[in-house]
């Protein structure tokens, strides 16, 4: 009887076994987290021109290194005096630079304050002899020529002359009616002889008289005023003078 209930134990126990194995083995394991593929199927890859950084970063730094460096070098920390040009017997050139001004050594005792407040003496020099004044040469110069006295030019002028002279026409109303009288002109001449203006000083009392005065004046002809032997412009007073019969 204990026997029986043992293996009906046994009997159970492993079918229950099997039933676990089989339930275990029948439900499928979970996966993994499968990684994300692109469209294509493949995975990420990673850029092409990322191993090339680092050979680029250390190029640029040492093409910087360079160009500080060059500029360093050229700077000038003393510039040398122009240098002076002496011949030589030969004729040649020799450039002699000037020195380079030694550095001050400082002193090793060091003075008192109101020493160095106190102001330097000069150094003594000697005296330089003095050199006699060279007088520069004394040129003759010539005596300048005595003054001659000098001629007045006397100007001498002359005034027009008439050399043609023709009688004026009487006015036919004033010899009718007997009326005569003087009429004085001044006539401007120039230097040709020819009365370039007349005009009337001094009236007659008759305008047909004057008028005709006036008139023949301007067909006489002169002998030119003359200024110192030369042809001039002149004046002259002329008075003509009416008589009835």
């Amino acid at each position: 009887m204990g026997f029986c209930r043992i293996a009906h134990f046994n009997n159970a126990t492993m079918r229950a076994l099997k039933f676990a194995v089989s339930r275990d083995m029948s439900t499928p394991s979970p996966l993994p987290p499968s990684t994300p593929r692109s469209a294509s199927g493949q995975g990420r890859r990673r850029p092409r021109w990322l191993p090339w950084i680092l050979p680029a970063a250390m190029v640029l730094g040492g093409l910087l290194f360079l160009l500080v460096w060059s500029i360093e070098k050229e700077k000038v920390f003393y510039t040398v005096p122009p240098a002076a040009n002496t011949e030589t017997q030969d004729g040649g050139q020799v450039k002699i630079f000037e020195p380079l001004p030694t550095p001050q050594s400082p002193s090793l005792t060091q003075g008192s304050p109101t020493d160095s407040l106190l102001p330097v003496p000069p150094a003594a020099q000697a005296p330089r002899p003095q050199q006699p004044a060279i007088e520069p040469p004394t040129a003759h110069q010539p005596a300048p020529p005595p003054v001659q006295p000098t001629r007045q030019r006397i100007s001498a002028s002359t005034p027009p002359v008439p050399i043609h002279q023709p009688a004026p026409r009487y006015p036919r109303n004033a010899l009718r009616d007997g009326i005569g009288g003087v009429v004085q002109l001044q006539v401007d001449v120039g230097p040709d002889g020819v009365p370039t203006s007349v005009s009337l000083i001094r009236s007659s009392g008759s305008r047909e008289l004057d008028r005709a005065a006036s008139d023949v004046l301007r067909r006489w002809r002169f002998q030119p005023a003359t200024e110192n032997g030369q042809p001039s412009v002149g004046r002259v007073t002329v008075p003509i003078q009416f008589t009835p019969n």
